[in-house]
């Protein structure tokens, strides 16, 4: 079976948790989005009798030459109580590290999502009972778990999802900077997430997103989402801490190089990886993937350091997101930005890839997960490569014949 979904723009008021699911689960023919909430899901073709049930899906093999270890911590900031759950108490992450492994070392394949976890985020868009949530929590990933680290030391790099959305959708990117030899931390950043499934087995639902839908207008949510982004910057300066400070959290911190360190981030996690780099000097480097800046961060100027913004096409292109137009003239240092034709705002995650291998289709972003996959996993590669390594990245000095869906804007 072959379900066809077609995206239908949201409001602000909608939170990112709708969007979480838009690639791979808006509805068709759904009403647009009113000021309170997305649009309801409507129903969906049934399966034919004789349709057999899909494996689960695989995330696409990493391109280069290291093996991939996964390690999970989950960390505790003692001096921050939690902004959206102040009873909780301190503020706490959960954060997977991707890294170089050995080759034959390590245990089991890592999981990619609890399937709570992926109940949740189908349940968000009313799809629970169309997209069984053990067929994505089984999606089949390239790490392993407690592998033996490669030798040397690697640049590190921070990622961040979009708001409301796990840290696994963008475990296809962490997996390929891994096996191209960096150290990769992905965030979840608690209550901001449809849900989080913590060691001890509790959940955290989004409280964030309560705290959008619940303001008044448009300008009194850009500042709740402003908040999420400053908050991620603390975050993140609390996760550099543990991870190469004295006192490391970590048991393979050694192979991080402190002095190469670079984040990228989807949606509101764009956002946070521009406001990380202006609170936070040890950031080298930055990409936003279609997320708009709800921030002064790019205002400020990041003092000459290197930023990608890489979004859709023609949704951040020139005069479409203000923000985008402002952060691009005070940017002042190496700077692209580049979109994808026929594009959705999940393509740069794995949305794409799980979508497809369910029979979903998304007429709204035509482009393929192959060509998802391989533009997003190319352009952030070199841009890292060449910010955090010196090396050429020539696929960044203008368009390719091998990439045609990828423009140039301000070239």
């Amino acid at each position: 079976m072959r379900i066809s979904l077609r995206n239908r723009p949201f409001g602000v008021a909608a939170t990112a948790a709708a969007l979480a699911l838009t690639a791979l689960a808006s509805p068709a023919a759904a009403a647009p989005a009113s000021a309170s909430g997305p649009a309801p899901a409507t129903a969906l073709a049934p399966a034919s009798a004789a349709a057999a049930e899909p494996a689960a899906p695989a995330l696409p093999r990493p391109t280069g030459r290291y093996a991939i270890g996964r390690d999970t911590l989950f960390l505790t900031d003692h001096t921050r109580t939690d902004a959206w759950v102040p009873a909780a108490g301190p503020r706490q992450l959960l954060v997977s590290l991707n890294y170089p492994a050995r080759p034959g070392t390590g245990g089991d394949p890592a999981p990619y999502m609890a399937e709570e976890e992926a109940r949740l985020m189908l349940a968000q868009r009313g799809l629970e009972d169309v997209v069984p949530p053990a067929l994505v929590g089984a999606t089949r990933t390239h790490a392993r778990t407690a592998a033996r680290p490669a030798p040397g030391r690697f640049p590190l790099v921070l990622l961040s999802p979009g708001f409301g959305t796990p840290r696994a959708t963008l475990t296809g990117l962490a997996e390929e900077l891994a096996s191209r030899g960096y150290v990769v931390a992905t965030a979840d950043h608690p209550y901001e997430s449809t849900g989080t499934q913590l060691p001890d087995g509790r959940v955290l639902t989004c409280a964030a997103c309560d705290k959008v839908d619940a303001q008044p207008d448009d300008d009194a949510r850009r500042k709740v989402l402003a908040a999420v982004s400053a908050g991620r910057a603390d975050d993140f300066s609390f996760l550099l801490d543990r991870l190469t400070g004295p006192d490391p959290a970590w048991r393979h911190s050694r192979t991080i190089d402190p002095r190469r360190v670079g984040m990228a981030g989807h949606s509101i996690g764009g956002n946070a990886a521009s406001s990380t780099m202006a609170a936070d000097r040890r950031v080298d480097a930055g990409v936003n993937m279609d997320g708009t800046f709800f921030d002064p961060a790019p205002v400020r100027g990041l003092d000459g350091r290197p930023f990608l913004m890489l979004g859709t096409d023609p949704g951040h292109g020139p005069g479409t997101d203000a923000s985008w137009d402002e952060a691009w003239d005070r940017l002042d240092g190496f700077k692209r930005w580049l979109t994808v034709r026929e594009s959705g705002h999940f393509t740069f995650t794995d949305i794409p890839e799980v979508g497809e291998q369910l029979g979903i289709d998304d007429p709204d972003a035509p482009l393929s997960a192959a060509r998802s996959t391989t533009i997003t996993r190319s352009y952030v590669t070199a841009f890292f490569d060449r910010s955090l390594r010196g090396r050429p990245a020539r696929l960044l000095n203008g368009p390719t014949p091998a990439n045609p869906e990828v423009l140039f804007q301000h070239p």
